[in-house]
């Protein structure tokens, strides 16, 4: 139950106490009536109004058709299929096609698409978003709403009935400085914007827990230098353009025990790197995130080969990861699964 609604309840019950309509005369019908529609409106929830990124987006009740957009993520998706809301999803772009939760790629991949075309930035265009009737669009940033890509604006999108929303950090592009409270602060949102608050409470509350049992087993131990990538993924010019340097990526590193090799490397999430700088770099550990890639392990050991003055090389020492290492409601089963390869005797 959202902590407001006690509140708003109250204040509904005292403002009916403060005039003529609670005293049941035959000339104050309609009074009666909005006496009713406010107290109504008080228990379900609504309306919820949300500042997003700039933008105030006001829900009078609980969105039907919801659009996701691809954003090379799966949070948006996966933190509505952990509240029990697939069913308002009327098209998904977003799979990494695995996760460490078991059903939930296979979930992803049974949602409708939309059946649409999707445009160079393999995502919906305006006039697809347009056509699918949607009452809430979501994006991982701000990107999804840039006319200059060929997509619907928030404007836009307002003037036809539909509310949008950008993801935490998604703002202004940069996810440098994600960390896992955005996660939470997405399922939060979600909560209120589909009334389901109560259930967003107890998955955070969950996932705290665990995050918190898994941190105090390891927090003496001495720190290893992890490189985080994805696997088969080019970003930039260079040999090894996916590197992670800043972002959620790191939080969850630090929670299990662990740092980022290459957290120096770039002001951005992403370091494009040499093949000479990498090798230069001592690895303690490797952590691939496998995104569409059928067999990020095999890729993990193909590094460690190449690599063989690493430490990780001599120890074979890696994870392979998908959906629990971005933004999203499983944070808790990256930090749990990292801390138990890195930090073994400590479980």
């Amino acid at each position: 139950m959202s902590k407001q609604r006690p509140a708003a309840i109250a204040l509904a019950v005292s403002l009916c106490l403060l005039t003529a309509a609670c005293g049941g005369s035959s000339d104050d019908s309609s009074a009666k009536k909005s006496d009713q529609a406010s107290a109504d409106g008080a228990k379900s929830g609504y309306p919820v109004t949300l500042d997003n990124c700039g933008t105030t987006e006001k829900f009078t009740k609980a969105p039907s058709r919801v659009v996701v957009m691809n954003g090379a993520s799966v949070a948006e998706v996966s933190t509505l299929l952990a509240l029990g809301l697939g069913d308002r999803i009327v098209a998904n772009q977003q799979t990494y096609g695995r996760s460490e939760v078991p059903g939930r790629a296979d979930a992803i991949k049974k949602l409708p698409t939309g059946n649409i075309k999707l445009n160079d930035a393999y995502d919906v265009p305006r006039e697809a978003m347009l056509g699918l009737r949607p009452d809430l669009v979501l994006s991982t940033t701000s990107y999804g709403f840039d006319e200059k890509n060929g997509f619907a604006t928030r404007d836009q999108l307002k003037q036809a009935g539909t509310n949008s929303y950008v993801s935490p950090q998604g703002c202004d592009q940069n996810t440098s400085k994600m960390t896992i409270a955005d996660s939470y602060r997405l399922m939060r949102d979600m909560g209120k914007i589909f009334n389901v608050g109560d259930r967003a409470e107890k998955l955070i509350a969950a996932s705290e827990k665990n995050i918190a049992a898994v941190s105090d087993k390891v927090k003496n131990k001495k720190k290893p230098k992890v490189m985080v990538l994805f696997s088969h993924m080019a970003m930039g010019g260079n040999d090894f353009s996916s590197v992670v340097a800043k972002g959620i990526y790191n939080d969850i590193l630090a929670k299990a025990g662990a740092i980022n090799a290459f957290e120096s490397a770039s002001k951005t999430s992403f370091a494009d790197l040499s093949k000479e700088k990498v090798a230069a770099t001592d690895v303690d550990a490797l952590v691939v995130i496998g995104y569409n890639d059928p067999n990020p392990a095999a890729y993990a050991k193909k590094l460690l080969k190449e690599f063989p003055q690493w430490s990780a090389a001599k120890k074979n020492t890696y994870v392979v990861l998908s959906d629990s290492m971005y933004l999203g409601p499983s944070n808790d089963l990256a930090v749990q699964k990292i801390a138990r390869t890195l930090h073994p005797d400590a479980f």
